[in-house]
């Protein structure tokens, strides 16, 4: 089991919050092996997003996460 993961979820100002969109509970998680991979991923996830409308706000929010073995 992958043990290393970054929460994803979005801000309150987020536009993608609406519900119609992504809604206001949404989150996802991503998962990798080792710590410096998820590192390498979470610099990458961190630059600004292309958003997909104008006036869109995706605004997301990395939080660092670990399972117990």
């Amino acid at each position: 089991m992958k043990r290393y993961g970054i929460r994803v979820t979005l801000s309150d100002e987020s536009t993608m919050r609406a519900p119609h969109l992504l809604g206001p509970d949404w989150e996802t998680f991503r998962w990798y092996d080792t710590e410096v991979a998820r590192e390498r991923a979470l610099a990458d996830m961190a630059r600004e997003l292309r958003n997909y409308r104008r006036g869109d706000r995706l605004d997301q929010v990395l939080e660092r996460v670990e399972r117990e073995d």
